[in-house]
């Protein structure tokens, strides 16, 4: 399936699917993963890239083992919303996993995610080494508990 608009990813999902969020680095993909009711992101693991096709590998290889229906891919905007050089690379990496699945595929906003995960971390004492360790599946996490909350008030 295509890229496609958060709101048309709802009515796209069987029941029961879960999403996966990646956050998508020069280095790393945070992935995060929902419930099966949409309500609740949970970090899940974090990849160190890479080729593309391994790194492909393993995140069809999650979307198998936990019943994913569709993919979040967080969007690095600038502050003023506009393309930036990152956020062109992430959306051409978005184009080619959308080549090779059918699970539909949203982009979400990321603007500060990964900021305001790790003041979350420090705030609760965690060592350097240790937000080092989970930084990139927290922020996924965060980013996909941004969509999951728009499309929970979507259905109100």
């Amino acid at each position: 399936m295509a890229i496609c608009n958060p709101s048309d990813l709802k009515p796209a999902l069987a029941k029961g699917a879960r999403l996966l969020g990646l956050d998508v680095g020069t280095k790393t993909i945070g992935m995060a993963l929902s419930d099966t009711s949409l309500m609740v992101a949970t970090p899940l693991d974090t990849i160190r890239r890479t080729k593309f096709r391994d790194d492909l590998e393993r995140m069809l290889s999650e979307c198998a083992k936990h019943g994913v229906g569709g993919i979040v891919v967080g969007l690095p905007l600038s502050l003023d919303g506009t393309d930036s050089p990152r956020t062109q690379s992430v959306r051409q990496f978005a184009k080619n996993l959308a080549a090779k699945t059918d699970l539909p595929i949203v982009f979400w906003d990321e603007r500060l995610s990964t900021a305001a995960v790790e003041r979350g971390m420090i705030e609760a004492d965690l060592s350097r080494a240790r937000r080092k360790e989970l930084i990139d599946k927290a922020a996924a996490a965060y980013i996909l508990q941004g969509l999951l909350d728009r499309l929970a008030h979507a259905s109100q």
